[in-house]
Order: C-alpha cells, then sequence, then structure tokens
C-alpha cells in the first residue's frame, strides 16, 4: 500500500488515459477506498471482469458505472 495519488495518476497515464481522466479516475478510487489496491488494478480488473478493454472500463468507472461490482471483486464491504 505504499502509493500515491501522483504515482498511481503516472500508472493510468501510462495506460493510455488521459491527465484529466487519470485525475479523476484516482480521485474515484480515493472516494471508494481502493488506493492501496492502486487505480491501475482497479481498471484492469473491471476490464478482466466484464470482457471489456481497458479504455472502457476506465471510462465506465469515470461515469460511475460497475463501482459495486469492483468493490465486491476486491472484498470490501460499501458502508
Amino acid at each position: 500500500t505504499h502509493t500515491s495519488p501522483s504515482i498511481e495518476r503516472s500508472v493510468l497515464l501510462r495506460m493510455g488515459f488521459s491527465s484529466i481522466e487519470a485525475k479523476t479516475l484516482v480521485d474515484k478510487v480515493i472516494d471508494h477506498h481502493l488506493i492501496g489496491k492502486g487505480a491501475g488494478h482497479v481498471v484492469y480488473k473491471l476490464a478482466k471482469l466484464k470482457g471489456m478493454s481497458i479504455r472502457e472500463a476506465g471510462l465506465a468507472l469515470i461515469e460511475d458505472k460497475y463501482w459495486d461490482e469492483v468493490l465486491e471483486a476486491f472484498g470490501v464491504v460499501k458502508k
């Protein structure tokens, strides 16, 4: 869990997201208490779960789609 928002934004940039998309994704990952898992890991996990591309998964998360499924996949209980 040794990460930071800037590291996670950097990972997402290398995954093909724009800086604005990366910032939004990292903010949402933080809001869902998953920053310790890594923002890129969150996007990757959703892509694998749904059989979609990395980009499609990231954009869906930006649009607030599939967060419940992501939380469940990481074993996080919603409060």
